[in-house]
């Protein structure tokens, strides 16, 4: 049985500061054509001290509140999706709560890397499932460069920071002018694959000891060429199987709103698809892979600049570490 909810409003919010392909020739052994040519990425967004994961995700929030006409008291459950929260404890959700005001709620981080936020929107449907009056505020956000060793150039080119919100409600009889009818979800996990996108330091199988030297499996660690082949086989696969689900072909999905990692990546799902190029919206090469932020920030954005219309059609895919992967399909 799938349960159909509401997205009521949509926000993001990313850093002002730009990280550009010309400044990282500055920083490491790379040049603008080659990360061009190889992701498809002219600049990415950078927290600025004092912007953090809960900071980004609650300027997100206070937008996609607005966005829905829906106030902050309303709200029944907090979610975040990150896998770089402000702190361990407390969780981002109990601190953007906080920020937001408000007190006694259901409140928790999820973790699913760069398949986050549809990972979120699945747990905010069981709640809906259990609790039809719930209102439920989805953030997905990540300071991906608080992970990032800078000297490493096939990293460091790839991410960039940011957040996007989503205002879930149950779908019942009220439909308003602009809200998005998540129809379905599919996710996915794949344990075995682990060793090929990790952040390992700092957990309890690697921790930190006072005094030591933070070493590189604080940052992000990833063999580019397998998780490249396993996430474009992923993305398509489970996007082939969530329209041969609901018998849709190509003609009938309005847009496509792949995971952000890089243009090879978003290129080749396409492809994989057989789904026309002016289908599918893109924002990675302002923004970069901005981990569980990435199809959120591009949804928002997308129904921000009208890609998006009423009445359109959307299937939602990402990818993350771990591996994870999912899609959804919403209708506006």
């Amino acid at each position: 049985m799938t349960t159909s909810c509401i997205i009521r409003g949509l926000g993001h919010c990313v850093p002002e500061k730009r990280l550009t392909n010309a400044d990282l020739e500055r920083m490491c052994d790379t040049n603008d054509e080659w990360i061009t040519t190889r992701t498809g990425i002219k600049e990415r967004r950078i927290a600025s001290a004092g912007e953090t994961t809960v900071s980004l995700s609650h300027q997100a929030a206070l937008k996609a509140l607005a966005n829905a006409g829906i106030a902050a008291e309303e709200l029944t459950h907090i979610l975040v999706a990150t896998f770089t929260p402000d702190a361990y404890i407390p969780s981002a959700a109990c601190m953007l709560a906080d920020r937001l005001g408000i007190k006694g709620r259901t409140c928790m981080d999820i973790s699913a890397a760069c398949s986050g936020f549809l990972f979120a929107i699945e747990t905010a449907r069981a709640f809906v499932c259990l609790h039809p009056e719930a209102k439920i505020l989805v953030t997905a956000a990540d300071v991906v460069s608080s992970r990032v060793d800078y000297s490493d150039r096939s990293i460091c080119v790839l991410f960039g920071d940011g957040a996007g919100a989503a205002v879930i409600t149950g779908a019942g009889a009220d439909f308003p002018t602009g809200s998005g009818r998540v129809l379905d979800v599919l996710l996915a996990t794949d344990g075995s694959a682990n060793d090929l996108l990790t952040v390992k330091g700092g957990g309890s199988g690697s921790p930190v000891k006072p005094g030591e030297t933070v070493g590189r499996s604080f940052f992000v660690e990833m063999n580019g060429r397998e998780v490249y082949k396993y996430a474009v086989r992923a993305m398509s696969g489970i996007c082939q199987t969530m329209m041969a689900k609901h018998g849709l072909n190509n003609d009938q999905i309005d847009v496509f709103i792949p995971h952000q990692a890089n243009m090879r990546i978003i290129d080749a799902v396409g492809s994989r698809m057989e789904m026309p190029a002016e289908k599918v919206f893109t924002n990675v090469q302002k923004y970069g892979n901005t981990s569980a932020a990435s199809v959120i920030i591009a949804l928002s954005e997308a129904r921000e600049e009208g890609f998006v219309k009423d009445g359109d059609m959307v299937l939602l895919s990402t990818f993350g570490g771990g591996f994870t992967w999912g899609s959804a399909l919403v209708r506006f």
